[in-house]
């Protein structure tokens, strides 16, 4: 096999790990984004260009970006909305036991249900029990969002370097 062949093959190898990465940010089934930046990573190794070096910064700083922004944006809008930190406490373990027990929406499902179950007991008020899981709801949606943004401006810095070299 030809050295133009290798290359070929591992940007597509690597073409084929972004997408499911990408994919994996919106049905959290793998760590999407981890994903992206881990085949850019060996991308970047086995180029070893200013090009390769140059992408695989940019993508760490979109993940690592991102990874940060994810959590801080939605927790902020969570605690501005009222819900108190027992509430998104819970929430965060009934989300971590649901990772489990039902396999790729598991961490949503447990997440939301914890807020609600917390929010009930404190508040003994369904509707507004329901309102704060809404706002958990959008928030869940919102800390996706960002997750994606950040695995997307990694690819497509990836994808256009590689086409261009």
């Amino acid at each position: 096999m030809s050295t133009v062949d290798n290359e070929t093959a591992v940007e597509l190898l690597v073409g084929l790990a972004v997408l499911v990465g990408v994919v994996g940010v919106v049905v959290p089934i793998l760590p999407g984004a981890v994903l992206v930046w881990g085949a850019i990573g060996v991308w970047a190794l086995t180029e070893r260009t200013t090009a390769g070096w140059v992408t695989l910064a940019i993508a760490t700083l979109a993940v690592g970006v991102a990874q940060v922004v994810k959590y801080l944006v939605p927790h902020r809008r969570l605690r501005e909305a009222g819900v108190p930190q027992s509430s998104i406490f819970t929430g965060a373990a009934l989300g971590v036991v649901g990772f489990f027990v039902i396999p790729v929406v598991g961490l949503a499902i447990g997440f939301v249900a914890g807020i609600f179950a917390a929010e009930h007991r404190r508040l003994r008020d369904r509707r507004a029990a329901g309102a704060s899981t809404a706002t958990a709801l959008r928030v869940v949606g919102l800390a996706i969002l960002i997750e994606l943004a950040g695995a997307l401006l990694a690819a497509g810095t990836w994808l256009t370097v590689a086409v261009a070299t």
